[in-house]
């Protein structure tokens, strides 16, 4: 399925949700989901700057497609990793780089309902990942 595929049925998700608190559930079960993290990068290398909460991220190569992984202490934190995590791993640094994470955000109505805070973290989080593609 191509990166924009992938955006569309993210917002349809989002969108057969009622209220904001069945958003933030349906978040946090987006992190929960997220497949164990490596203890051995939890380290300084691996935090993403600019978060107030502790935030971890993993970049690898899998041929020409970027990889990530990613965990946080903070459950919304960890759901929105999940979500970038949808939206970028496993796709080519032109992909990553062709997507603006930010829109597909408001799109799903979540950037207007985040704390200043958490905005910060989430743009530090996307920083980074844009970072590794272009990178690559």
């Amino acid at each position: 399925m191509s990166v924009h595929q992938d955006i569309e049925t993210l917002v349809d998700e989002f969108d057969l949700l009622g209220d904001w608190e069945q958003r933030y559930r349906y978040l946090i079960d987006m992190g929960k989901a997220l497949p164990p993290f490596p203890d051995t990068a939890r380290d300084e290398a691996h935090r993403v700057k600019g978060c107030v909460s502790q935030v971890w991220l993993v970049t690898r190569r899998d041929g020409d497609r970027l990889v990530f992984e990613a965990d946080s202490d903070a459950h919304i934190v960890r759901g929105l990793a999940a979500l970038l995590i949808r939206l970028y791993s496993g796709r080519t640094a032109e992909e990553i780089r062709s997507v603006d994470a930010r829109e597909v955000l408001a799109r799903i109505g979540l950037a207007e309902h985040l704390s200043p805070q958490r905005s910060n973290g989430l743009n530090s989080m996307i920083a980074r990942i844009q970072g590794e593609a272009g990178a690559a």
